[in-house]
């Protein structure tokens, strides 16, 4: 009776550690927390992500394995999309489980498709390695429900200060849309300029919303100073007009 009993005692240890480490493995980082911070091999050398990056944007893409077609779309789009990033002070890396050396045989064979292009581009950003999971761990990648081992695609946009700022999951059979991820980075950059809101569908160059604060609606409606750039679509609902380029005189 008592060996059973300690047997179960075991068992329960052991079904416990296993719990644990589910929970461990589907954590996420949360808007507005600081991001986790590790270091691992990459096609660029050891990275220390996200501080290698300074002070600029950044994004962490994860995707499930090298060579499978929809990966491999994806990063040929990235690749296609760099001088978009860059120019929004954006620097990403793509992690998955695979090795670096797996890694670089992908970009040889993805360079190869991409010479052919009309505006023929080369991968310049890192892709990590992280074949013991501790990464993807830590941004709660890997998705039990899904696999034990292949990370889902994830997509992490922080700011300059390391702040998550938009967490993103997309199923593996599933492709993102990686001209809606720059769209993305480029309303959160505005909202934090401006101190305002993105609507729905918003795009560059569009009004934009008055949050409930700083500005209630009362504040607007009472400012002089605000009214002339703002306008109401409804009791609770204010838009700040967009900045129109000027326009040279005698054009």
């Amino acid at each position: 009776m008592k060996t059973k009993v300690v047997l179960f005692g075991f068992l329960l240890l052991w079904m416990g550690a296993l719990t644990a480490q589910n929970q461990k493995q589907t954590m996420i980082p949360l808007i507005g927390s600081k991001a986790p911070s590790f270091t691992a091999e990459s096609t660029f050398g050891t990275l220390n992500f996200p501080e290698d990056f300074g002070k600029s944007w950044k994004i962490l893409f994860s995707h499930p394995r090298d060579f499978t077609p929809v990966c491999t779309t994806e990063i040929m789009e990235l690749s296609r999309l760099q001088k978009q990033f860059e120019a929004l002070d954006v620097k990403f890396a793509v992690l998955s489980a695979d090795s670096k050396y797996r890694h670089l045989l992908w970009i040889k064979s993805i360079n190869e498709i991409l010479s052919a292009d009309k505006i023929p581009t080369q991968i310049n950003f890192p892709m990590i390695a992280d074949s013991l999971g501790d990464a993807s761990n830590l941004y709660g990648m890997i998705h039990p429900s899904a696999s034990n081992t292949k990370t889902v695609r994830g997509v992490f946009i922080l700011d300059p200060d390391n702040i998550v700022q938009t967490v993103l999951y997309y199923p593996m059979s599933v492709g993102r849309n990686m001209n809606e991820i720059v769209r993305t980075v480029e309303a959160l950059q505005t909202v934090a300029e401006t101190h305002l809101s993105t609507p729905a569908n918003w795009e560059p160059g569009h009004d934009l919303v008055v949050p409930r604060y700083p500005y209630s609606p009362d504040d607007v409606e009472n400012s002089p100073a605000l009214t002339e750039d703002f306008y109401r679509v409804g009791a609770f609902l204010w838009y700040k007009k967009a900045v129109k380029p000027s326009v040279p005189k005698g054009l």
